[in-house]
C-alpha cells in the first residue's frame, strides 16, 4: 500500500520502502521449552505472536510522518525494523540514508559507562569518527544540559536525564532519517520545547518518523500519519484525518479513560461574566479600522450532511452549531477581536443525567487552539434531561485575531462529569470559518489587547 501523499521534498526513490513486512515472535511458557525447540526442533513448545502483518508503505525524502496506535499495536517493532535493530520475518524494508533513532529510554546506552563515554559509544555506532565526536562534544553537552552528571554512570541518571543525553546525541550526528519514539513525553517542558525547535529545523532537510500518543503533537508536526492496529495498517493519509479517526475509535473503546479531556481548556464560561468581557475592549480596533486594516472572518453555515467524522453512543445528537455576533444576530462576516456568540444545540434521544455541551476550535492542521464546556456552570439546567428535550449552550467570548486560513469547530455533547463521562455525540469539523486578512505574522492566535503602555525616560 503506497500512499500518494508526499512531502514537499519528495522526488526520486523513497528513502524508506516497507513492502509486505511481517514480524513474528516465539513465546515460550517455560525457559526449558526454548531449549527443547533448539535441540529437538519441537514445534509444539511455543506459541507464535505476530507483531506485524503485511505492513507496506513508502516515505519520501523530506517527509514527516507520524505513527500512532495503542500500546501493543506494533509501532516499536516497526521502528526497530526500520532502524535495523530487528529483521522482519518476511517482507522487505529498504532504507536509504543514515538513520538516527531514539526508540526507548537509554536505548544504546551502557549503564555502567559515564554519560561522556556513552556519547562516544553512540556516536561511533551512528557513524561518527572520534575526531568528529570531539568536535561536536561541546554542542552535545550544551544541548543535553545535565552539568557534572555527564561524567557519572548512566545508571545513576533519571529518565529525563537519559532522554536529554540520548536526544542530544542524535541531534548532532548529521542523520538523513530521524526516528523519535515517545521521547518528548519524558522530561521538563523547557527541554521539550528545545527538542521541538530542533525537530522543526530538521524537517527542512531531513526525513522524520515521529511516534507519540499526543494527538496535537502529531497533527502539529506531521503532514501524513500511519495508524497501526493489531499489527496491521488500519489507515494512512493526512495526519489530521488519521488522528481524528483514531481518536474516535479510542473514545468508543474506552470512554472513561480516553474521552476524559473533551474540553479542558478554560472551565469558566465567558457567559458567566458578560460585563467583564464587554468592559475589556480591544483598544487597537478603532485605530486599525481607521487605517483600513482588519481581520475579517467569514463564517459558513452548519450542515449536518457535510461534517467531519462523527462518533458517540447516540443518546443525544448535535442538531445545530452557529457562530453569531454579540447581539445574537446571524452574521456571515465577523472580525478578530469582536465579541461573538457560539451556540451549540443538541436533542436528547433518551433520558440523560448531567449533560455537558462543549467545543474545540482547531486550525487547518487540526491543532486545538482553545475550547470550553458547560460542566462547571448551569449544572442545574442539565442535571436531568428527558427524551425529546432540546438543550442549547451559548458561549460568549472575544474572537482571537487569527492568521489567514481555515478553522474548524468540533462540537460535542456528553453525559457525566469532567473526569468520567460518556460521549453521546461528537462532530468533527461541525462548523467552518475562515480568516480572510493577514494581520498577524507570528503565533497561532492573537489576543485583543486592553492596553499597551510605552514609557520613555530621557537621559539627563
Amino acid at each position: 500500500m503506497s500512499s500518494d501523499l508526499r512531502g514537499a521534498g519528495a522526488g526520486g526513490e523513497p528513502v524508506i520502502q516497507v513492502e509486505a513486512v511481517c514480524k513474528s515472535f516465539r513465546m515460550y511458557e517455560k525457559p526449558v521449552h526454548r531449549l527443547w525447540q533448539g535441540l529437538l526442533g519441537r514445534d509444539d513448545s511455543h506459541k507464535e505472536f505476530r507483531a506485524l502483518q503485511d505492513v507496506s508503505f513508502e516515505i519520501a525524502r523530506g517527509e514527516t510522518v507520524g505513527i500512532i496506535g495503542r500500546n501493543g499495536s506494533g509501532k516499536s517493532t516497526l521502528l526497530q525494523i526500520i532502524a535495523g535493530t530487528l529483521t522482519p520475518t518476511s517482507g522487505s524494508c529498504i532504507v536509504r540514508g543514515r538513520v538516527a533513532a531514539l526508540l526507548e529510554l537509554g536505548s544504546g546506552f551502557n549503564p555502567e559507562f559515564t554519560g561522556r563515554e556513552n556519547v562516544y559509544l553512540n556516536g561511533t555506532i551512528l557513524g561518527l569518527s572520534r575526531a568528529q565526536i570531539d568536535q561536536r562534544m561541546p554542542q552535545i553537552l550544551d544541548f543535553a544540559d545535565i552539568g557534572e552528571f555527564i561524567d557519572q554512570p548512566v545508571r545513576s541518571y533519571s529518565s529525563g536525564m537519559a532522554v536529554r543525553l540520548a536526544f542530544a546525541v542524535i541531534a548532532h550526528v548529521d542523520a538523513d532519517i530521524l526516528i523519535v519514539d515517545e521521547a518528548l513525553s519524558v522530561g521538563d517542558a523547557f527541554f521539550s520545547q528545545k527538542c521541538m525547535r530542533f525537530l522543526r529545523a530538521f524537517q527542512k532537510n531531513g526525513t522524520l518518523l515521529f511516534v507519540s500518543h499526543d494527538a496535537a503533537a502529531v497533527t502539529n508536526l506531521c503532514a501524513r500519519a500511519l495508524w497501526l492496529d493489531g499489527g496491521h495498517v488500519r489507515m494512512e493519509g493526512a495526519a489530521a484525518s488519521v488522528v481524528e479517526s483514531y481518536m474516535a475509535q479510542q473514545h468508543a473503546k474506552d470512554r472513561a479513560e480516553s474521552a476524559g479531556d473533551i474540553v479542558q481548556l478554560g472551565v469558566r464560561s465567558a457567559a458567566a461574566a458578560p460585563a467583564a468581557a464587554a468592559s475589556s475592549p480591544d483598544f487597537r480596533r478603532e485605530l486599525l479600522e481607521s487605517l483600513g486594516v482588519s481581520n475579517r472572518i467569514a463564517v459558513f453555515e452548519f450542515n449536518p450532511e457535510s461534517t467531519g467524522a462523527q462518533f458517540g453512543t447516540g443518546g443525544a445528537t448535535i442538531v445545530e452549531v452557529s457562530l453569531r455576533s454579540a447581539d445574537g444576530r446571524s452574521a456571515s462576516l465577523l472580525a478578530g477581536g469582536e465579541l461573538v456568540q457560539l451556540t451549540l444545540t443538541a436533542r436528547a434521544n433518551q433520558a440523560l443525567e448531567s449533560v455537558i455541551l462543549g467545543f474545540y476550535v482547531k486550525d487547518r492542521l487540526g491543532q486545538r487552539l482553545f475550547g470550553d464546556n458547560t460542566h462547571l456552570v448551569h449544572r442545574d439546567v442539565t442535571a436531568s434531561v428527558a427524551e425529546g428535550d432540546t438543550i442549547s449552550a451559548t458561549f460568549s467570548f472575544r474572537m482571537p485575531v487569527l492568521p489567514s486560513g481555515s478553522y474548524m469547530i468540533d462540537a460535542a455533547v456528553a453525559s457525566g462529569d469532567q473526569d468520567d463521562h460518556t460521549q453521546q455525540h461528537w462532530v468533527h469539523d461541525a462548523l467552518e470559518f475562515r480568516a480572510i486578512d493577514e494581520t498577524m505574522r507570528h503565533g497561532l492566535v492573537g489576543i485583543p489587547m486592553a492596553a499597551i503602555d510605552v514609557k520613555r525616560q530621557s537621559s539627563p
